[in-house]
């Protein structure tokens, strides 16, 4: 594997969450090599119910929604986040977030909510609960170079809401929690991130409905609803581990959680709280990443500071009972602070935000990227993305200064800007999120359906908004994520049809004609 050197960064090639202190050498840096993605002709907005890519582009259907994994084991529903591990460009391990189900229960158990109708049933949460969590799939490519499930891989295993989970951090054990040290099950599963020893992170993030929907049904044992809301680590490579909630990255409605490491070793983790209103936040580690410990390095997740951003003073406020005395007005433990971290964040003064969603590390300079889908309440429709950098370039520090990359509009061609993804080259690419009851309505009528674009952060193009993709009717693209060669995209696209009320007449049909199905595809140049 060829490193690429820049000032402060070194880049393994293929993996973006990824980014290591370096020394700049004296002859400076080399420019990064393109991508099989980088250069294109842009497509127009569409309407149609089809995943419609540039020319000389096309997708294939890696896993979709019941498909048979194997070892009794049937793909998720509404995948989102992928995330691949492995160095091989044609064979690894792909972990898939499945995120929820809402209104799409009529396709999942036949169950469709009306005023006055009755609850779930025990059976129809059982399936649902079966239906959300995560997969990992063992996926190779074949000679013909179409990727697909290795069926009955010993690899291929599902996290569901039943799967038992392990906690971590202060809140392990703490009269908040109910003084529980595992709980049951993870959903409401959005985006995530890699670790830099190969794990994955799956951020919990709208679970307050789901919880109030399941413990409502008679004869279904009512939830916790401080058990959900965790950023949650996954081992993809070891089918007999045990997942964990990791508290000190406190609980909030998670997009996803980026992990770098500060110049002195530390690893800091970023997220932003998904909501109206909500905080984008940061964890620094007590101690140092050592790559010689392996994954024994997750032990680093259980001790430091969680900070949250005050965007007025440019500074990072911690959310630690010792070094914010205002904390203790309310709180008595720090496990209460965390489990409370929206509450905590607002009284040590974080800044509320438009919808804080995904949060990535640019692979060259490490500037921090954070996309705001919207906040219509004040007249933000299209929201922005937003360039954060922190101080002396250390993601340590707790000051930085910032700008806004670029705002929504039909200015820029897009709206609603949700997950992000460099590729190798540095080009941010920018999946939508306008809401499938408000596509090709009002001001969102200029998009068409939901997208992929891409937009260069250098050069002649920056800030240049150029639509790589479009969704089925209803879609939303999610969870991009490049090969380790750059030769394959990876993506999700989640709940086509979202706003159907007839399973015989539904309102998308993609991607097979009959009823619409949530997939994972992979995309190549012809």
């Amino acid at each position: 594997m060829t490193n690429y050197y820049y000032p402060y960064y070194q880049y393994p090639a293929g993996d973006r969450n990824v980014q290591v202190p370096y020394v700049p050498q004296e002859q400076g840096y080399r420019q990064p090599y393109g991508t099989r993605f980088s250069q294109f002709r842009p497509i127009r907005p569409s309407t149609q119910d089809q995943l419609i890519l540039p020319r000389g582009y096309k997708y294939d259907i890696v896993a979709t929604w019941g498909q048979d994994l194997g070892n009794g084991e049937n793909f998720g529903f509404n995948n989102d986040f992928t995330c691949y591990f492995g160095s091989s460009p044609n064979e690894g391990l792909l972990w898939v977030n499945h995120e929820y189900i809402g209104d799409m229960s009529i396709f999942v158990t036949g169950y469709k909510e009306e005023p006055g109708g009755p609850k779930r049933t025990a059976q129809q949460i059982a399936v649902e609960k079966y239906n959300l969590g995560g997969s990992v799939i063992h996926i190779r490519k074949g000679s013909e170079g179409k990727w697909t499930v290795f069926k009955g891989s010993q690899f291929n295993r599902r996290i569901t809401a039943n799967t038992p989970i392990n906690l971590t951090g202060p809140a392990k054990g703490d009269a908040a929690v109910g003084g529980v040290t595992q709980v049951t099950g993870t959903f409401a599963n959005c985006s995530g991130g890699k670790t830099l020893w190969n794990t994955a992170f799956s951020g919990e993030e709208n679970y307050e409905g789901i919880v109030q929907d399941w413990s409502e049904t008679p004869g279904v044992p009512a939830l916790n609803p401080t058990h959900y809301g965790w950023v949650v680590e996954i081992d993809p490579s070891d089918p007999k581990s045990t997942p964990k909630k990791h508290s000190m990255l406190g609980r909030f409605s998670h997009e996803n959680a980026v992990m770098t490491l500060g110049k002195s070793g530390r690893v800091v983790v970023y997220s932003g709280d998904d909501a109206n209103d909500q905080c984008v936040y940061k964890f620094i580690s007590d101690d140092v990443y050592r790559p010689d410990l392996g994954k024994q390095n997750s032990l680093l997740l259980e001790k430091g500071t969680l900070y949250v951003a005050d965007m007025g003073a440019n500074k990072w406020i911690p959310l630690d009972l010792n070094k914010t005395p205002k904390l203790r007005e309310k709180y008595k433990t720090q496990g209460e602070v965390l489990v409370n971290t929206r509450d905590a964040a607002k009284l040590v003064g974080g800044t509320p935000l438009d919808r804080p969603e995904d949060v990535e590390i640019h692979p060259l300079d490490g500037s921090v990227f954070i996309a705001f889908t919207n906040n219509t309440k004040h007249g933000n429709y299209y929201g922005q993305i937003y360039r954060l950098v922190e101080q002396d370039n250390n993601h340590e520090s707790t000051s930085f200064v910032y700008e806004i990359f670029i705002s929504g509009g039909p200015q820029s061609g897009f709206a609603c800007p949700d997950n992000l993804m460099f590729d190798q080259s540095g080009n941010l690419w920018v999946c939508t999120d306008i809401s499938s009851d408000k596509t090709n309505q009002g001001a969102y009528k200029p998009f068409g359906n939901n997208g992929l674009y891409m937009i260069p952060t250098e050069g002649p193009n920056r800030g240049k908004a150029m639509q790589f993709a479009s969704a089925p009717v209803q879609a939303e693209l999610t969870g991009t994520w490049l090969a380790p060669d750059g030769e394959t995209l990876f993506m999700s696209v989640q709940h086509p049809g979202e706003e159907s009320e007839d399973v015989n007449n539904p309102t998308s049909r993609w991607p097979f004609g009959d009823i619409p199905r949530p997939s994972v595809v992979a995309i190549t140049r012809q």
